[in-house]
């Protein structure tokens, strides 16, 4: 069992290491509201073409 800890230890280390030297790293999550910047709706297919006119 204390080798699990101290894996579990050693891998958040290594982890806290590789994200302080990672740069700008955002963890806040996902932001609502008025200040985020507004998305480009997602791509969607024609629907005037039939599927078996895709062969």
């Amino acid at each position: 069992m204390w080798k699990i800890a101290v894996g579990f230890l050693i891998f958040a280390g290594v982890a806290l290491y590789m994200l302080s030297q990672g740069g700008d790293v955002d963890m806040s999550g996902n932001e609502h509201g008025s200040s985020t910047a507004e998305h480009a709706p997602a791509a969607v297919a024609p629907a005037s073409a039939p599927a078996s006119a895709s062969k």
